[in-house]
């Protein structure tokens, strides 16, 4: 099994294969590095168009080669290679090449528009997500690190998928040593209420909310215990803020932290779709976040 890691021409931003390199240093696999450059029209027409048209490609994907090996070159513990091949479109390129190396994990960077420390999805980074069957790691924007993974933290809901990506999270977690973080996320976002009476209600709902997910916490961290986990290497936490911002920053952070979410199993094959809570929390994610495919999070 190998981590395949999109990796654009010309790209200025080495985030993904630090991040790469930080996975492989945990869930030790070699890392393949793939860029992907624009593939020729292929008819007679074309001619020498054609020709220059690839002899160009050919040169962006030889320099792409030289700038992966390069940010590989900082991590000479952890085995990868760089090469590039071409395709109409990106997203589907680099499936047909995890499917063909056998790849359990995609790696991807973030926007070029995300600010630093932060995950942004370009629209070919946002179609790779969506129709990827296996899981989808994706770096906060200039993300650099020589750790490995130390924390996973994961986001819980008290329903059948939840459980589902608790018990994956939970098995690499045992693999590689690393701690568990289990959250539940209550989001309340302040309001006005126009009467007494409704402020009073609503304080009842979220109330009932928060028992709830303590209940939750409860019955996940009591399953936990009974697979091995102890205190030493389980965390259990339900946080509350206005917005979801303010909730994942309610959480200390340090590096060596992964978070995971799920993804809605809204296809046969379990492909990824974000729902909204997924994705406000990718947003918000200061720290690399693994989307699993078929674990939903709305």
């Amino acid at each position: 099994m190998t981590y395949l890691v999109g990796y654009g021409p010309r790209n200025e931003d080495r985030s993904a294969v630090e991040l790469a390199a930080q996975l492989a240093r945990s869930e030790h696999h070699p890392i393949r590095v793939v860029s992907v450059v624009p593939k020729g029209w292929g008819t007679p027409a074309a001619g020498g168009t054609d020709r220059e048209f690839e002899a160009w490609a050919a040169a962006e994907g030889e320099l792409a080669v030289d700038q992966a090996g390069d940010d590989l070159a900082r991590h000479p513990a952890v085995e990868g290679t760089a090469e590039w091949v071409s395709g109409r479109s990106v997203p589907q390129t680099l499936l047909e090449e995890a499917a063909a190396s056998d790849a359990w994990m995609l790696v991807v960077g973030s926007s070029e528009d995300a600010d630093p420390g932060r995950i942004r999805l370009s629209s070919k980074t946002d179609r790779l997500v969506h129709s990827s069957g296996i899981p989808v790691a994706i770096a906060p924007r200039g993300y650099r690190t020589d750790a490995s993974v130390t924390r996973v933290t994961v986001g819980f809901r008290d329903d059948d998928a939840s459980w589902s990506l608790l018990t994956r999270v939970a098995e690499i977690c045992r693999r590689t040593s690393a701690k568990l973080r289990v959250v539940t996320f209550v989001v309340t976002p302040p309001r006005r209420p126009v009467t007494a009476r409704m402020a009073h209600a609503e304080t009842q709902v979220i109330g009932l909310w928060m028992a709830q997910a303590a209940g939750a916490q409860r019955d996940a961290g009591e399953h936990l215990a009974s697979t091995g986990f102890t205190a030493d290497d389980l965390e259990m936490r339900l946080v509350e803020g206005e917005d979801w911002r303010a909730a994942i920053d309610a959480l200390e952070w340090a590096e060596g932290d992964i978070l995971a979410v799920g993804s809605s199993a809204t296809h046969p094959m379990a492909r990824v779709f974000l729902g909204s809570s997924a994705a406000k929390i990718l947003r918000n994610a200061p720290v690399p976040v693994v989307i699993v495919p078929g674990a939903a999070a709305e």
